[in-house]
């Protein structure tokens, strides 16, 4: 029997056997065989979106939540151009990605033809691994590493473009099996010396969350910290590494932590880091734990030794996989001191997370409790870049993961995006986006995604007339000279309507609840317009406050 397939059939089938259950993309032409090798594909779903940085935030957010790489295909030029700012949250975040792109025939290669770019020397520096195939035979071969590259070590995409006649020869090619990412035991004799570190510090602190950590690595570090009283703070925009409802949960780093929290990072004689980078975000401009952290000692565990080292003075560098390290710390039978410090830590972020009423018309903090009180307690939240994410960051108590999706890169536009591919995967459980008005009209487009696939999501339009951030960092270095971060808005309630979803405005915080409350009773996507002011400009400050500040 004749094996003789297209490239984009032996494309196709070679997704399959990786696992692949779905793809998003904008088609394209330099891509047609590969189309048409899905309409025979029914173990694939094909999500058409609307723009090309709404297909690779959803794959991103897709391999997020599975923890295989989220697949996006999309055309040459401006296609790969608009799907790059995905390929950037994939790589700063650690998420295992693939970006297809269809690419112009051999032939006309070098020739500036219709859309052509050097894909490979575009995304090598926002990629672990950029190629072109150019023969068909090696699909099998560029797929299993692809997949291998975006799996191991640290996590992170793979960008390669298929001339579109390669896509159309016909050839024989030997599949390859799925990729299993490998596993890096823990050293037992590395554990044995943090116990040890352990035994002999006063103020130790956990930071979690990034690279490889998984629900398996969550439930064991949950169970060994909270066995010795450890606290335990997650990285920015990992909050949900450890169930917030862990008796040693102590907050989370990046922008706008608790200060309290801060100060016991500042303080600690030992950090154990496990799976982030320690990158800017979390380390507030690399002050809150410094590169050399003189008195301190820090251990950093990660599953690529790339990372240990880099930046950090590591005193004890262990590289391992999440779960792996996880579980031996866990099972470890050499008894710890109790620290009491773990159960203090959890009540001062309770304290911090627990929001007091303000004089606003529409009281975020309000908003978020009751939002809280209303939805399950595995509901995923969704967000992209703004100061509008900081009540949530705050306020909302985020169960264990997957709950929370969130660009570490600061990326706009995300979270729409996000929660049309989380949905997707799942159903079955609540989801809610919450967006800026800057951020939602980045990508509002892929309403019509959500819509065209029965995505059942709550979609909260956050609404201040300003880019926020900007307009915080513009009071307080020049206050009162505003320029380039006032906003003109849409009626986004009707603008919801339009796209098929069922959509309020809310002005007031009274409202809210009510509003909320019809909302929950719809099904679908529901969008709820959140009118407030630009003078209560994040969850800690006002611009009065900024502005006086900067005035001294």
């Amino acid at each position: 029997m004749s094996n003789i397939r297209s490239g984009g059939r032996v494309l196709v089938d070679n997704l399959v056997a990786q696992g692949c259950d779905r793809i998003f993309t904008v088609p394209g032409e330099s891509f047609l065989a590969v189309l048409d090798a899905l309409h025979d594909t029914p173990e694939i779903d094909l999500i058409v979106c609307r723009q090309e940085g709404g297909v690779a935030y959803m794959a991103e957010a897709d391999g997020k939540l599975t923890g295989r790489p989220g697949i996006a295909f999309v055309t040459r030029g401006p296609g790969a151009t608009n799907a790059s700012v995905g390929v950037h949250v994939a790589f700063q975040d650690s998420t295992p990605m693939i970006l297809f792109i269809g690419d112009v025939a051999r032939s006309d290669r070098d020739r500036e033809g219709f859309q052509e770019v050097d894909f490979a020397a575009m995304f090598r520096p926002l990629a672990k691994w950029a190629a072109r195939i150019d023969d068909a035979a090696r699909i099998p071969e560029y797929v299993a590493r692809a997949y291998a590259t975006a799996m191991s070590g640290r996590p992170g995409p793979v960008v390669l473009a298929l001339p579109e006649d390669m896509l159309r020869d016909a050839v024989e090619a030997v599949d390859r099996p799925k990729i299993a990412p490998p596993v890096q035991s823990a050293d037992p004799m590395a554990v044995a010396t943090l116990m040890d570190l352990l035994k002999d510090s006063c103020a130790p602190v956990a930071i979690v969350g990034g690279a490889g950590w998984d629900a398996g690595a969550a439930e064991y570090f949950a169970e060994f910290a909270e066995r010795i009283g450890l606290p335990v703070a997650c990285a920015f925009r990992r909050q949900d590494a450890l169930a917030n409802s862990s008796p040693v949960y102590a907050g989370n780093l990046g922008y706008g932590p608790n200060p309290r929290l801060v100060e016991r990072v500042k303080t600690a004689d030992l950090l154990i880091v496990v799976g982030p980078r320690l990158g800017e975000a979390t380390t507030d401009g690399y002050t809150l734990l410094t590169p050399d952290h003189p008195g301190q000692t820090l251990v950093h565990v990660h599953p690529d030794a790339n990372e240990l080292n880099r930046v950090y003075k590591t005193c004890l560098p262990i590289c391992a996989d999440m779960r792996e390290f996880a579980e031996l710390v866990a099972s470890w039978e050499d008894e710890v001191i109790h620290f009491d410090a773990g159960a203090e830590a959890h009540r001062e972020w309770l304290e911090w997370s627990t929001a007091t009423p303000t004089e606003a018309a529409l009281d975020l903090g309000q908003a978020v409790t009751r939002l809280r009180e209303t939805l399950p307690a595995d509901t995923i939240v969704c967000n992209g870049a703004g100061n509008f994410s900081g009540w949530f960051h705050r306020f909302w108590h985020y169960a264990a993961l997957p709950c929370q999706l969130a660009p570490t890169n600061g990326s706009m536009g995300y979270g729409l995006p996000a929660a049309v591919a989380a949905a997707i995967r799942f159903p079955d459980r609540q989801v809610v986006c919450a967006a800026g008005d800057g951020d939602f009209l980045m990508n509002g487009q892929e309403l019509a995604t959500a819509i065209r696939y029965g995505a059942s999501m709550l979609v909260l339009v956050i609404d201040n007339g300003s880019y926020g951030t900007i307009r915080m960092h513009q009071e307080r270095e020049y206050p009162q000279r505003l320029s380039g971060t006032e906003l003109v808005n849409p009626d986004f309630a009707a603008l919801g309507r339009a796209y098929g979803a069922w959509a309020e405005t809310v002005e007031t915080t009274e409202s809210f609840g009510p509003a909320l409350e019809r909302a929950m009773g719809q099904k679908g996507v529901r969008l709820l317009h959140l009118k407030t002011e630009v003078e209560y400009i994040t969850a800690a400050t006002t611009i009065t406050r900024i502005r006086e500040r900067a005035r001294g």
